[in-house]
């Protein structure tokens, strides 16, 4: 077994875990969620570092969540016109109706 030190850029988090082999760049692999579910999250980047004991490099890698995944994206895009016409409603919904004259 080999200790990898694991760098999550989704959850800015960093473990230690244990491989039977080092993937790969592009490799997909699957990690427990801080919430105990599994997801899949792509290896970005591999690079090794020299250990501080001996003469031992330490292979370390930095994964992001898979695209897809149902925690990574938005539950509403902020961006959509269907989000743009529920915030104008729920603000000035409330004027709407017959307008009445004003009388100075």
């Amino acid at each position: 077994m080999i200790e990898i030190e694991v760098q999550n850029e989704t959850h800015q988090s960093q473990t230690r875990l244990r491989f039977a082999a080092v993937p790969r760049i592009g490799e997909g692999i699957r990690l427990r969620e801080p919430d105990g579910m599994w997801a899949s999250y792509d290896v970005l980047d591999v690079w090794y570092q020299k250990a501080e004991f001996g003469d031992v490099w330490m292979p370390y890698l930095h994964v992001r969540m898979t695209p897809g995944e149902g925690a990574a994206a938005p539950a509403v895009d902020p961006y959509s016109d269907a989000y743009a016409a529920a915030s104008f409603e729920a603000g000035f919904g409330g004027f709407g109706g017959e307008q009445q004259p004003c009388r100075i």
